[in-house]
């Protein structure tokens, strides 16, 4: 009988249905797979002018008619729908006009509903196979074949299903049907899908429909997710966690020994494959619906103390046991024979390839904890405290995270490099709260000595990378300075190599540890000793403070040169605050030697390029002009200070992508300023030639300087600009032999000071508050 004939005797049978004939189903079971198996033969004449019939129609009613009360009890019904499952699949086999046929009809929509009412029997934190019979698991990859045919390179099925959520039955169903690893359990465990007690050939015919629906799972979804940036986030939603981190389990240890069924690797290869794919595929997933869905985040970090978020399952924790403890299969080695631990044995490919993707596996979910972390929102979830009694402060995510650091932060072989950046990176998103760093640094926790420890040459980057962003989170709470004092930390930052030159590709890891050091030295003269002072076993030009300004005259980038010179700031504060009375002559001593050290014309040098290069942020000339002032007060630094300020600036050149990469942040780093005067972008930096002329600008309110409200020059950048030159102006601050320099200078801002000081004293408005009055000041203190 032709296709043709076919498809119209299937119309007929449909028409017959009401009259409820013997053997119905039976007849459409095998006019249906005549039909498939005919439609199997590819010939696309054949399948349009099927399309065209009513056939579409006839399979989407006779699939309604087989499961008209709801559900598939009867086995001839079973069989049937399993042939008109085929038809459909091979009907839409690479053809448009069909699948749109289809869609009319409503096709897809009744396959979907088939498998919603399989999905129905799911309970997620059950892990034994969905009890299903042959002919129901048939069905169910069949259906499964016929949206992938139906859905693969086709716009509107793809977006029909997506509206209908049929990635979350898809993935529910492969995961209750086929979960990962569940053939290493006892023998018995799909006996209760067979009515008799089945051989052991229907046995591993079930595994083997099991293993292969999970990869047409897995290809219908990838189809589905392969469209819009944020497709994924709009297949799934929270409940769907329970199910993706079924595969982690299974790569635990200890393993258990296959059933003697699976005894060797040729029979348990499909498997051993679909356990592999479904741990790749979700470890894809995890992170993918981390990174663009805040509900997913938000839901694994409920998760983590309220178990009935995922009915039940604990998937966080479930996550961390994966990354703490997951390792590879012994069951990957492609070899029929036992496992060899003879170092003459050949390498594996196979089993090679599949241990460099675990890796990468890890890696996609150590992502996705640190996005669940990073979540502004989860602070308050993931930072528990109700054991603080215990000594537990944070919890139990930051116990594990706090154990992970403790455990591995030794040098040695046994290090876990990933347990560490998980934790470091997740930890310092935890901790930007002051009570929570606080919680840490300090006892009972005192984690900084640990973090201190970790920094060593031999470290990798991406490890110092996470500890050396925790730290700058810790630094810049104030109770946590003296503990990272004490735990060394600015010594071995400036050990660790980060600043030497083979370190200057990672420019992020850099500023960062530029930041860490200048955050300690806020304030705090024994991290400023710290950082200036050489041990008894360092060398001088060994000490932080000059790698730090080794790398700012060396490196091209203006967040490095500005960040910098920063640290050189918090220090010159830090010193001349401090008790210069103090009874301790080894404070006393300490506090001239890096006095004397940071008075010296590198240092002036580099606090005026400082001024020089940040036109955009008046908040840098300020810190610039106030250090200047600071050292201008040392009995050698006025002269030091005065041929900073007149020296011709040094050329920078930027781009404004890197201007563009660096967003300003309160107490951040300070990006990269755009191109001062002419030229295009990414052009060289042209003026001002000194910082005395940076100054001048300042002063004059010139239309070079941003006047946005959020870059408007404050008066108390003017009033300590006017008290800097003003003191060097001051008799017997700069050497006598330098009278003529102190004239140039000012000679270049007498007429601006007494200009404002004019028109203060006239009660001009347009002069700014407090400006005309520190003018005043200045030239009052140049004429005594």
């Amino acid at each position: 009988m032709s296709a043709l004939k076919l498809a119209s005797a299937l119309g007929d049978l449909l028409a017959q249905l009401p009259l409820n004939q013997p053997n119905q189903w039976s007849v459409i079971e095998t006019t249906a797979q005549s039909l498939a198996n005919d439609l199997r033969t590819r010939d696309v004449e054949q399948q349009t002018a099927l399309g065209k019939t009513l056939l579409p129609q006839t399979l989407t009613a006779l699939l309604k008619s087989a499961t008209e009360d709801g559900s598939i009890t009867q086995l001839d019904r079973k069989l049937a729908t399993y042939e008109i499952l085929r038809v459909g699949a091979n009907l839409c086999m690479d053809h448009d006009e069909n699948r749109s046929s289809l869609l009319e009809a409503g096709f897809p929509q009744t396959v979907l509903s088939i498998l919603e009412r399989y999905a129905d029997n799911i309970t997620p934190s059950v892990d034994d196979p969905l009890p299903l019979s042959v002919p129901d698991i048939k069905i169910v990859k069949t259906a499964i074949g016929v949206l992938l045919n139906l859905s693969v390179g086709y716009a509107p099925v793809k977006a029909r299903l997506i509206s209908l959520e049929a990635a979350m039955t898809i993935l529910k169903l492969s995961m209750t049907i086929y979960p990962p690893g569940s053939w290493l359990k006892d023998p018995n465990t799909l006996s209760n899908s067979f009515a008799t007690e089945p051989t052991e050939s229907e046995i591993l015919e079930s595994w083997t429909l099991r293993s292969g629906l999970s990869s047409w799972a897995w290809m219908v979804i990838s189809e589905l997710r392969d469209g819009e940036e944020d497709t994924t986030r709009q297949l799934f939603t929270p409940d769907i966690l329970a199910f993706i981190v079924r595969p982690l389990r299974i790569f635990i240890p200890p393993y258990p020994v296959p059933p003697p069924s699976f005894s060797s690797p040729a029979s348990r290869r499909a498997l051993v494959q679909a356990d592999f794919q479904a741990l790749e595929e979700c470890c894809g997933l995890l992170e993918a619906l981390a990174l663009d869905d805040e509900d997913i985040r938000l839901s694994l970090a409920r998760g983590l103390s309220f178990p009935d978020e995922h009915s039940g399952v604990a998937c966080l924790s479930e996550i961390l046991d994966f990354i703490d403890r997951g390792d590879y299969s012994p069951y990957w080695s492609s070899s029929t024979s036992a496992p060899s631990t003879s170092s003459s044995t050949p390498a594996d490919p196979e089993k090679a390839s599949k241990e460099k993707a675990f890796d990468i596996c890890k890696a996609a979910i150590i992502k996705a904890v640190i996005e669940v972390a990073g979540e502004e929102k989860n602070i308050d979830v993931l930072w528990d405290d109700s054991d603080i009694a215990e000594g537990k402060p944070g919890g139990e995510f930051v116990e594990r995270m706090i154990k992970w650091i403790r455990e591995h932060k030794a040098l040695e072989h046994t290090r876990r490099e990933d347990l560490l950046i998980c934790a470091s990176i997740s930890l310092g998103n935890l901790v930007r709260r002051d009570a929570h760093a606080t919680a840490i640094v300090n006892a009972p926790v005192s984690l900084g000595n640990d973090l201190s420890d970790i920094l060593q040459p031999d470290t990798d980057i991406k490890v110092k990378h996470g500890v050396i962003g925790l730290l700058k989170h810790l630094a810049q709470t104030a109770a946590n300075r003296a503990p990272l004092c004490q735990a060394g930390v600015i010594q071995n930052l400036a050990s660790c190599g980060i600043w030497e030159p083979k370190a200057d590709v990672v420019e992020t890891v850099q500023v960062s540890a530029i930041s860490v050091a200048k955050h300690l030295c806020n304030g705090n003269v024994d991290n400023t000793f710290a950082l200036i002072l050489p041990s008894e076993s360092q060398l001088p030009e060994t000490t932080a403070l000059q790698r730090i300004l080794a790398l700012v005259k060396r490196s091209d980038s203006i967040a490095i040169k500005s960040e910098g010179t920063r640290v050189l700031v918090n220090a010159v504060k830090s010193l001349w605050a401090s008790d210069a009375s103090s009874p301790d002559e080894s404070f006393m001593r300490k506090r001239q030697d890096a006095m004397k050290t940071v008075v010296t014309p590198t240092c002036a040098a580099a606090l005026a390029q400082l001024i020089g290069r940040s036109r955009k942020y008046p908040l840098l000339i300020n810190e610039g002009v106030i250090a200047l002032s600071l050292l201008s007060t040392h009995a050698a630094g006025g002269t030091l200070v005065l041929d900073a300020l007149l020296n011709p600036l040094p050329l920078e050149s930027t781009s404004r992508q890197n201007s563009l990469n660096n967003p300003i942040s309160a107490g951040g780093v300070i990006p990269t300023p755009g191109v001062m005067g002419g030229g295009g972008e990414g052009s060289p930096i042209v003026g001002p030639r000194r910082a005395l002329d940076m100054l001048t600008r300042v002063l004059r309110g010139s239309s070079s300087i941003p006047t946005t409200p959020s870059t408007t020059t404050p008066m108390e950048v003017r009033s300590n600009i006017c008290a800097l030159v003003g003191h060097l102006g001051r008799k017997g601050v700069v050497s006598s032999d330098r009278e003529r320099d102190v004239e140039t200078m000012k000679e270049s801002l007498r007429d601006l000071l007494e200009s404002a000081a004019k028109d203060n004293n006239n009660g001009v408005t347009d002069t700014p508050k407090g400006f005309g009055a520190s003018a005043k000041r200045a030239l009052e203190v140049w004429s005594m």
